[in-house]
């Protein structure tokens, strides 16, 4: 058979059996002796058995309140872990974000913005994808992920970009390159030289395309690298020069590399936030937009 109490019924019965008074039990819970009277009758009519023997000078339980005592001190206290929780979930205290995040976004600004966020948020878990950028947009697309980080995309009805930053692009040479005693160089010194690019469907390579084409410059990849780490290796053996967003220098190692400045034009990735449109972020991920919005997050690996 389902018992239906409430929990006002509960709470009030606890109360008043725990404190053996009606009088008290009214007072803590702030409502009038009569309702709370009434509160613990309802209760009684819906168990159909009495739960208190009581006199004008005592309360006492009876054997169907002191089994019924129990079980509702350990559903109130359940409903109120449940509810703590509930309060952290809805503050952004508790809860799950993924993001998905170009490769150089991965490594060069989350992990310090995460470790920040867990001395802030504790109780928030995360989960990191990297992408490049038309897989990201669609991993946030389907729902797979809270956010993207990446460049600007194409207008799109189902997406929504957030500015944060610019990422401004250099040129990577071998330290023992002319062009590494610069400091900085025009996108004319591509013309003539052999140039690596980017195979992978990212979003570096058609930003470069559109400057070679903007400034008249005659440049095909002499190669073309898979990853970035992969073009750092090839610039460092010798193989050519090659254009990078600054941020992803964080994914090259080389003491043998130089990254110089490019002007004429000064050209940027647009770095920002990718959410979906019609989709409510939970608090937590609220939480975290909020601090890579505020955050200065400045762009290091220049060198």
């Amino acid at each position: 058979m389902r018992v239906n109490l409430t929990l006002q019924q509960l709470e009030a019965f606890e109360r008043v059996a725990t404190l053996g008074s009606f009088r008290a039990a009214a007072q803590t819970l702030f409502v009038s002796q009569p309702a709370l009277s009434r509160t613990v009758q309802m209760a009684e009519n819906v168990l159909s058995t009495r739960l208190f023997d009581r006199d004008t000078r005592h309360v006492v339980l009876t054997p169907s309140g002191q089994e019924l005592l129990p079980i509702a001190k350990r559903i109130l206290m359940e409903f109120d872990s449940a509810f703590s929780e509930l309060s952290q979930l809805l503050d952004g205290r508790r809860g799950h974000v993924t993001i998905a995040a170009l490769p150089s976004i991965g490594v060069a600004l989350l992990p310090r913005a995460i470790a920040f966020l867990r001395e802030q948020l504790p109780g928030v878990g995360f989960s990191l994808e990297d992408a490049p950028a038309e897989p990201l947009l669609k991993r946030v697309e389907e729902g797979h992920a809270d956010f993207g980080i990446t460049v600007e995309p194409l207008p799109d009805a189902r997406l929504r970009y957030t500015h944060l930053l610019e990422d401004p692009f250099v040129l990577i040479c071998r330290r023992d390159d002319p062009l590494a005693q610069a400091p900085r160089v025009s996108w004319r010194a591509f013309a003539g030289r052999p140039y690596i690019g980017s195979a992978a469907q990212g979003s570096i390579e058609p930003i470069v395309k559109a400057v070679f084409m903007r400034q008249g410059i005659r440049q095909t990849p002499d190669l073309a690298y898979p990853s970035v780490a992969v073009g750092g290796a090839m610039v460092a053996q010798g193989l050519g020069i090659t254009a990078l967003p600054k941020l992803a220098l964080q994914l090259i190692s080389s003491d043998q590399l130089v990254a110089v400045p490019l002007y004429k034009p000064v050209v940027s990735r647009r770095i920002g936030i990718v959410t979906r449109v019609g989709r409510t972020l939970s608090p937590a991920a609220e939480a975290v937009v909020r601090h890579l919005q505020s955050s200065s997050m400045p762009i290091h690996g220049e060198g």
